[in-house]
């Protein structure tokens, strides 16, 4: 009569670190893109009359690369869109509360609503500066399809909306500054090469063959 044993040796949990691509190059270039032209709004803003030419050139490169982003995160690879790391209430107040978000690999719930909310500020903003004015000598191109009230009601807009943006990109930049060196996060080089870093843990099976005997 034959009989079976296994060894009692229990399986070995190892962890395995891995990389993933998940920001593609369209949004990478995009972003970069984006902080560069942003950048240079507002430098050109600050700099003078002179430097309004710029800022309206920089202008029209904020926003055709945000509305460029928001088409990409709907018809995007699988990362780049809005459906794979948005996510509700409940979990922005999960992970508010400590609760990692399983699986993910790209934005955290947090994040991905700083994304949404940026490229909405960055679309106001482009679009609001195509019928703004300074009030001086300087004014978007479609400046004159609109009556003068109605340009200085979205010169009001513009101003403010750029306060926000001012200070959604300190928080932005803080929170990067935080993931970076507080929680030792790659995330800077992982925006360059796309790929992010994540770890799993594998089950390493260390049972021994059947042994039949008779």
């Amino acid at each position: 009569m034959a009989a079976a044993s296994r060894s009692m040796n229990p399986r070995r949990r190892e962890p395995v670190r891995e990389t993933r691509l998940v920001w593609d190059l369209p949004v990478r270039v995009a972003h970069w893109a984006l902080v560069g032209c942003v950048a240079g709004s507002f430098a050109t803003h600050y700099a003078g009359i002179e430097w309004f030419d710029w800022h309206r050139r920089c202008g029209y490169a904020v926003l055709v690369l945000a509305v460029f982003r928001i088409l990409w995160g709907f018809c995007g690879t699988r990362h780049a869109r809005f459906g794979s790391f948005l996510r509700g209430p409940r979990r922005v107040l999960e992970y508010l509360r400590g609760g990692a978000p399983a699986g993910a690999v790209g934005h955290n719930p947090l994040g991905a609503l700083s994304v949404v909310a940026m490229l909405a500020l960055l679309t106001v903003q482009g679009l609001t500066g195509l019928f703004a004015n300074d009030a001086i000598a300087n004014a978007g191109p479609l400046f004159g399809w609109i009556s003068p009230a109605t340009s200085d009601r979205l010169s009001s807009i513009h101003h403010a909306n750029s306060v926000a943006l001012a200070v959604l990109i300190g928080l932005h930049l803080a929170a990067v500054a935080w993931q970076v060196f507080a929680r030792r996060k790659p995330l800077v080089n992982a925006m360059i090469t796309g790929h992010r870093k994540r770890n799993r843990v594998r089950v390493m099976d260390r049972r021994e063959p059947i042994a039949r005997c008779r």
